[in-house]
């Protein structure tokens, strides 16, 4: 059958090029290898010549791939499950980018991508490592490249064909038996991008994470290609690789925080979810086996360490991939892959790289230069090498804790996760941090080789002091006062703080002192005060975070939960100022964009003194992807040492129907009535009134019924429902209290001796329009992505002087 609209060449030509880069990726593998083994200067050229020839039919298959794959999302080609699948019609511009990489296949090709760009600065930059290093590159391309193909060998399926179609994936005859499918409603429309990816966050941040995980290849490649040749000159090559990435690991993984700070409703920047925590622990690797690497460049220890460590980096990165794309963290993490059930594939690539990685590195281990002396304990590579330990000590805790649900498949036990996941992490990294901080203060001002201790403790003194006076003046006039998991924990704070303000003076202090002001070799130093501004933000925007919107109301939307609490989340009524401690707050108006499909809520707040008024505008977006209900998008005001960090966390619609029912109530002047959140009381009777007269039409006689609502929280209101006369004719004008969801009405004269009057009460929902808002105080929380910023710098400065140092030692 013909089916009609079908672009099928687009599918046809990005399967026959991944396959091309499959089959490119494995000539290019054995090409190199060959060269590397290959101890005849000419022979070696001819196959690093071919070898680079089937790596430039391999990029061009990968960049062919992704342009295709692009032009068939961006053109909305539904025909393709894949762009059907993660795209719509009605998705922003801008999203579709997001909307490329929220699939497993997309993330593939992203990182393949990168592997390509990486592998020819590589082939322009490692000299006489060129081969046995490409030979690794090469095959982590071949290994990515069976992700993409989407074919079966009998009964097994390697990998996933991004270009599948749409009828070939879902089973739905209509479908198949429709020449015109294509103009089906949902098809033509598309089943959208995952409402939380719909944030400009998702579309700069997977690429910078995985040119980080791409990267990572690059020391492991140094590592193995060392191995193999036994010879480990390598070792200042590889330098500025780590730290670059270092620092592009670093930088995605700190924008997916932003991201989650920005549009997540978890109120904050880290979680200890399994995927934060899966990117976090080969960086805290790499990170270890930098150190390690620049010791053995200046002192000749910790060679076999570096070795590991790298190898170790890279496998994590592959174990990482495994968790977040096979599914198995789909129950624990919010933004898991679990559509795609990879985990043979996923894992096999993880061990045909790292255990003959292993294999080969006791195979070696012998060979593998050591100095036999120990080091003394007032050398730089002594401590160093303790600082290496501690970040490998805090990733084995933090991957063995985010492992569960794979010992728990593996080993068929029902382990849990904690109930307080956040302080199960937090009790035992911050003494990682706390080791961090001091490492980071005192190690620069050691020498290696040896230090005289006077000298050291003499240089080291003044910045102690320092840091000591203005840690204390941080944690007490600052009022760090954090006792909700106990004495002990407030004491472990406290001594963290001094250790991130000692990291930061002690580095300052040393590029003043000890590099002169030498800011071209003060990589390491200004990346050492980044990281301690950035644990000063977290400790203080952690232990101060203060929930702001304390009920004030008495009226909650939804039952106390987990995620929700009736006495953190202040209800708000349209149009009504509504106190709520330092600020009142008045939800004013709402507005449906149309293009990006968001429901905006412009909300103002007015501090009580007078000082600030300011809007902000958090906003819900429809979930999609069979999830119910609607995504909350926070938003923030920012203030140099703090921030407002706003959601909504319910709402209704005063347009939906009324289901509620009148009770009826007989009253007389000075009789009280209950309702659910406090009495009505019944003031006067009333007939002559300006007010009611405005209400009535020709002829009509005006009664009102003067009364005051009380609520549980002691606000007071006042209601005035009325009766019209006519000709005997009876006409009611009921009144509403807004802010407590009344309706009240005159039924009729119960008991006219003694004046009693039957009135309709009713608690109306549907009557307004209502939200609840969860409000956090962050203070001082732009310490963290200042400190980021300058960490990020640090590495920066430190490649760019790796690199011309290492050009210089070239051209020499």
């Amino acid at each position: 059958m013909k089916y009609n609209g079908e672009h099928l060449f687009y599918g046809e030509l990005g399967h026959f090029l991944a396959i091309l880069s499959l089959v490119a990726s494995l000539i290019a593998t054995i090409a190199y290898f060959k060269a590397s083994r290959n101890k005849l200067l000419e022979d070696q050229r001819g196959w690093i010549k071919f070898a680079r020839m089937a790596f430039a039919v391999e990029t061009v298959s990968v960049l062919g791939i992704f342009v295709l794959m692009y032009l068939i999302i961006a053109n909305h080609y539904h025909e393709y499950y894949y762009a059907w699948n993660h795209s719509s019609r009605s998705l922003e511009k801008q999203y579709l980018f997001a909307s490329f990489w929220e699939g497993q296949e997309g993330s593939f090709m992203l990182w393949n991508t990168w592997h390509c760009l990486l592998g020819w600065i590589l082939i322009w930059r490692s000299k006489k490592w060129e081969a046995p290093v490409m030979t690794v590159v090469s095959f982590a391309q071949f290994c990515i490249a069976t992700m993409l193909l989407g074919i079966y060998i009998g009964s097994l399926k390697i990998g996933s064909n991004p270009f599948a179609l749409l009828r070939h994936e879902l089973d739905a005859p209509m479908l198949v038996s429709n020449p015109d499918y294509l103009q089906f409603p949902k098809v033509f429309e598309g089943n959208d991008l995952n409402a939380a990816l719909q944030n400009y966050w998702m579309v700069i941040h997977p690429p910078i994470l995985f040119l980080g995980f791409a990267s990572t290849v690059v020391p492991f490649a140094y590592a193995v290609g060392g191995l193999i040749k036994n010879d480990h000159t390598w070792i200042k090559a590889a330098i500025p690789w780590a730290a670059f990435s270092g620092a592009v690991l670093g930088t995605g993984i700190m924008m997916g925080a932003a991201w989650a700070y920005e549009a997540l409703n978890f109120g904050g920047y880290w979680a200890w979810d399994p995927v934060e925590n899966a990117s976090l622990v080969p960086w805290l690797v790499m990170i270890a086996g930098l150190h390690t690497n620049i010791v053995y460049k200046s002192s000749g220890y910790s060679l076999k360490s570096t070795y590991i460590f790298y190898i170790l980096s890279f496998s994590l990165v592959l174990y990482s991939s495994f968790l977040t794309k096979s599914g198995i963290l789909g129950d624990t993490s919010v933004h898991a892959f679990t559509e795609k059930d990879t985990s043979a594939q996923l894992i096999s690539f993880v061990l045909v790289c790292f255990i003959p990685a292993m294999a080969l590195f006791f195979y070696r281990s012998k060979s593998i230069p050591s100095i036999k002396k120990e080091e003394s304990t007032y050398s730089r590579e002594f401590w160093m090498f303790i600082g290496a330990l501690v970040l490998f000590l805090a990733a084995i805790i933090i991957i063995a804790k985010t492992s569960i649900p794979v010992y728990n498949k593996v080993l068929g036990t029902n382990v849990a996760m904690p109930e307080d996941t956040l302080f199960s992490y937090n009790q035992v990294q911050i003494f990682i941090a706390i080791i961090l901080g001091i490492l980071t203060a005192v190690t620069q001002y050691f020498k290696y080789k040896n230090t005289d201790s006077k000298t050291f403790y003499k240089k080291i003194l003044p910045p102690t002091i320092i840091a000591l006076v203005t840690s204390l003046c941080i944690s007490f006039i600052g009022n760090i006062n954090y006792t909700d998991k106990g004495a002990g924990f407030m004491v472990a704070i406290h001594v963290a703080m001094f250790a991130a303000v000692y990291a930061v003076v002690a580095n300052a202090v040393y590029i003043w002192v000890g590099l002169k002001g030498k800011m071209k070799s003060a990589g390491a130093s200004i990346a050492h005060i980044g990281f301690g501004l950035a644990l000063i933000g977290i400790l203080i925007s952690s232990s101060r975070k203060t929930v702001l919107s304390q009920n004030t109301t008495g009226i909650a939307l939804l039952p106390k939960s987990k995620d929700y609490d009736p006495q953190e989340n202040i209800t708000l009524f349209k149009g009504v100022k509504t106190d709520m401690g330092k600020y009142d707050v008045t939800y004013t108006r709402d507005t449906l964009n149309t293009s990006n499909r968001k429901q905006y809520f412009e909300l103002q707040f007015v501090s009580k003194d007078g000082k600030e008024n300011f809007s902000i505008y958090p906003d819900l977006i429809n979930n999609n992807k069979g999830m119910e209900g609607r995504s909350a998008n926070p938003d923030n005001k920012h203030y140099w040492n703090r921030d407002i960090f706003v959601y909504v966390s319910a709402a209704q619609d005063g347009k939906q129907d009324d289901t509620s029912q009148y009770k009826a109530v007989e009253m007389r002047p000075g009789d009280s009535a209950f309702y659910s959140n406090g009495i009505i009381v019944m003031n006067s009777v009333v007939k002559e009134l300006d007010s009611l007269k405005q209400k009535l039409l020709p002829g009509e006689v005006g009664i009102g019924m003067n009364m005051t609502v009380i609520s549980k929280d002691g606000m007071q209101y006042k209601a005035m429902p009325e009766i019209a006369l006519k000709d005997n004719q009876l006409r009611q004008i009921p009144d509403t209290v807004i802010a407590q969801s009344l309706v009240i009405k005159f039924n009729k004269l119960a008991d006219p001796a003694t004046g009693k009057i039957e009135l309709g009460i009713k608690e109306d929902q549907s009557i307004q329009d209502i939200i609840t808002l969860k409000v956090y105080l962050f203070p001082f929380v732009g310490l963290l992505w200042i400190g980021i910023i300058i960490m990020v710098a640090g590495f920066i400065i430190s490649i760019v002087q790796r690199v011309k140092t290492g050009f210089k030692t070239v051209a020499r």
